[in-house]
């Protein structure tokens, strides 16, 4: 594929952007300002990257031409060859970029984002390992620089949840953690195993992007508001009042229970906004199915009766089955360390939305 006239492309409408965010009547539209800010990030990166694909075919002529121009066996050609072996891996490297800079972007993408944990089967032993993805994914969060607040929990009584709710704020949350939906299971000895059997449980996740308005309607008629004293942790000003929040949508029989905060008001407010984000995400998902028989694979999808992920702590072992990867890091994997098991998803993805495109 030729790459310079897709580059320059992008330099031509980075530019015009630019000058649009050089107007401040552009920042009357907040919305509009937002959604250029985005475009420009983008493209900035893309420009980046298209200056440095040509500086590195500029470096592969230099050093190709230098080892003709050398003795095979002198200590410059030898120089040569390597720095052209890594030049070839980086031109290659930049290239794919610049070719996943062509699909339009997931408008959901750059949302910020709604995680529920569930444990599944495997009982008490689900529930502990709930909040061991609980923890991972807080831990991931850290390090991207993102905030997370808990919506909602209802806590087992080994220490782990049966279901917790919770917000991710930041840049591109939706990105990259839209594959962690599906069910993960885990393979382990649990704590109250007396005689070292491995257990075999599930806990399920969804990631839903936050909805705004103008995405879902919610009529007045259709929703079923209903307050009630809080139960459990947070304090004794939260126990003792009736902030707790549930919301009940008539037309889907959806059930959102938001008790995390003091003010029933902003309980309220959370649970209208997990309401909508669920409502979303089966918009989305009714969307994905109108394709799904164009596609010969559904990753990314979010399709949550699909195994997506096996922890085999025994072995130390985390297997994706969507890309059939295996990492013997498990213990890291735990501890928040995810782009080794993002990364390859979402190089996935954008390949076959490359395939489809050239289609």
């Amino acid at each position: 594929m030729e790459l310079r006239p897709h580059i320059e492309k992008f330099r031509k409408r980075y530019t015009e952007i630019e000058a649009a965010l050089s107007d401040p009547k552009v920042f009357d539209n907040a919305q509009r300002a937002q959604e250029l800010s985005r475009e420009y990030s983008r493209l900035k990166e893309l420009v980046a990257t298209g200056d440095n694909f040509f500086k590195a075919l500029a470096d592969l002529e230099e050093n190709r031409a230098l080892l003709k121009s050398e003795l095979p066996e002198s200590e410059m050609a030898q120089m040569a060859r390597d720095e052209i072996a890594r030049l070839e891996a980086e031109e290659k490297k930049l290239a794919q970029a610049i070719q996943f800079g062509l699909v339009p972007p997931n408008p959901t993408d750059s949302r910020n984002t709604i995680i529920e944990i569930r444990a599944g089967a495997g009982g008490s032993e689900s529930a502990l390992f709930a909040a061991d993805l609980y923890r991972m994914y807080s831990r991931y969060c850290e390090t991207q620089g993102w905030k997370t607040e808990t919506l909602d929990s209802n806590s087992s009584d080994l220490g782990g949840f049966k279901e917790i709710i919770f917000q991710v704020n930041g840049q591109d949350v939706y990105k990259r953690l839209k594959y962690e939906s599906g069910v993960h299971r885990v393979q382990r000895v649990p704590a109250t195993e007396a005689q070292g059997r491995i257990h075999t449980s599930t806990t399920t996740v969804a990631v839903l992007p936050e909805a705004e308005e103008v995405d879902v309607e919610i009529k007045p008629e259709e929703i079923e508001v209903n307050v009630c004293r809080a139960s459990g942790k947070g304090g004794q000003g939260v126990n003792t009042t009736d902030s707790a929040v549930q919301i009940i949508h008539k037309p889907t029989g959806m059930i959102v229970r938001c008790a995390d905060q003091r003010s029933q008001q902003k309980n309220k407010i959370q649970a209208m906004t997990v309401l909508r984000s669920r409502l979303l995400d089966i918009k989305i998902a009714e969307e994905n199915a109108k394709y799904a028989a164009h596609r010969k694979d559904q990753v990314g999808t979010g399709d949550r009766s699909e195994k997506i992920r096996t922890y085999n702590f025994p072995q130390n072992r985390v297997t994706d089955h969507r890309v059939e990867l295996t990492l013997y890091n498990l213990a890291n994997v735990i501890d928040g360390e995810l782009d080794g098991l993002i990364g390859p998803l979402i190089t996935q993805e954008m390949e076959e939305k490359l395939a489809a495109l050239a289609l």
